[in-house]
Order: structure tokens, then C-alpha cells, then sequence
């Protein structure tokens, strides 16, 4: 059976994933009103503004829809401004977020954009959950983890700094893996 997983398809880099998708074989649907969100398998929430994402997101009344979809279980992937999103807490500055998963985040912790970097994740945990490495990741304006709560678990770290997270059915990447070639993360969050 092929998955239908959606993309939040409002703003930010939302078509890399949507590309990223559909090379692993599933079927594909922008996201842009609550009732495409009834018939999907699985989410993401893509990098871009994360405040922009929260302005269009009220103007679309998403909250709601998106909120349900999380408490179904389905998999949700949560990229850069998506894991702001759905963190717990944002600094950096401070912002509002959704709290479906149980980080806090600074935004662009890891540096501007002229900081932007690709470095392999570190082989502890990486290779107990995405199998062989490198698993490379790109990193743009990308936040930083600064708290993960007791029930997430760390799934791939760089420098020993987390990186890919998952609590329950929400994964969090720090970092944009649709910007490489690997779709070990898309495949680990929606399955085979």
C-alpha cells in the first residue's frame, strides 16, 4: 500500500520535501487546508519563517487540524522552523510554539546563514536507527536543542550535540534532510 503523506505547503521549502517523498515512493499532497489533512498517512513541517508559518497557519485556521493530527498518531516529520513549531519552548527570541514535542529550541542556534554547514552525523546513536553511515545533514540557520525531555528520544547527533529526535510518532530534525540525496530520515519517520 503507498503511503499519502502531506507537506504544510504555506511557505518555506516545502517542494524539496514533496521531491524528497516522492523518490521514496509515496504519494505526495500540499497541505494548505484542515481537510486535506483527514486523508493523509503521515505530515511534515518544513523549514522556512517559522513566524510566518504561525501567521499563515492562523490565517488558514490550521491549529486545530494540525493539533488533531497529531493526537491521531500518525508520523509527523518536523524540519527546522517545523521543529520550532512544534517544540515546547523557543528562545532566540522567545515566540509562541504548538508543544507537540517536548524540546526547547533557539532559533538559529547553530549560526546565521553564512554559518550554514553539511557534517555526517556522529555513528553513536546514528547507526542504531538509520543503519550505515554517513548520514549527511545539512544545517541552515538551523535551531539548536537546548532541553529534551524525559521521554524523547535522541535519534542522531552531531559533535555529540542532538540533532534528530522523536517523541512518539513526532520526529524533529534540527537540520534539512531533504537538501541531500539520503532518504534515510523520510523513510525512518513514514516507513517503508
Amino acid at each position: 500500500m503507498t503511503r499519502r503523506v502531506g507537506v504544510l505547503a504555506l511557505q518555506g521549502g516545502y517542494g524539496v520535501h514533496i521531491s524528497a517523498l516522492e523518490r521514496c515512493g509515496y504519494t505526495v499532497c500540499e497541505v494548505r487546508d484542515a481537510e486535506t489533512l483527514s486523508s493523509l498517512d503521515g505530515l511534515v513541517l518544513p523549514g522556512g519563517e517559522s513566524t510566518t508559518h504561525l501567521k499563515l497557519i492562523k490565517r488558514f485556521q490550521l491549529e486545530d487540524a494540525l493539533t488533531h493530527f497529531v493526537r491521531s498518531g500518525r508520523p509527523i516529520l518536523a524540519t527546522c522552523a517545523g521543529l520550532i513549531l512544534a517544540s515546547t519552548a523557543v528562545t532566540g527570541p522567545e515566540q509562541r510554539s504548538f508543544g507537540w514535542l517536548d524540546v526547547d529550541v533557539e532559533r538559529n542556534g547553530w549560526g546565521r546563514q553564512v554559518h550554514s554547514f553539511e557534517a555526517p552525523a556522529d555513528v553513536t546513536p546514528c547507526a542504531d536507527h538509520f543503519g550505515e553511515l554517513p548520514l549527511p545533514l545539512m544545517f541552515i540557520r538551523a535551531p539548536r536543542l537546548t532541553r529534551i525531555g524525559s521521554d524523547v528520544e535522541v535519534l542522531a547527533t552531531v559533535s555529540d550535540e542532538p540533532v534528530i529526535v522523536r517523541q512518539g510518532q513526532v520526529y524533529g530534525a534540527t537540520c534539512h534532510p531533504e537538501l541531500t540525496s539520503d532518504l534515510r530520515v523520510h523513510q525512518r519517520v513514514f516507513g517503508p
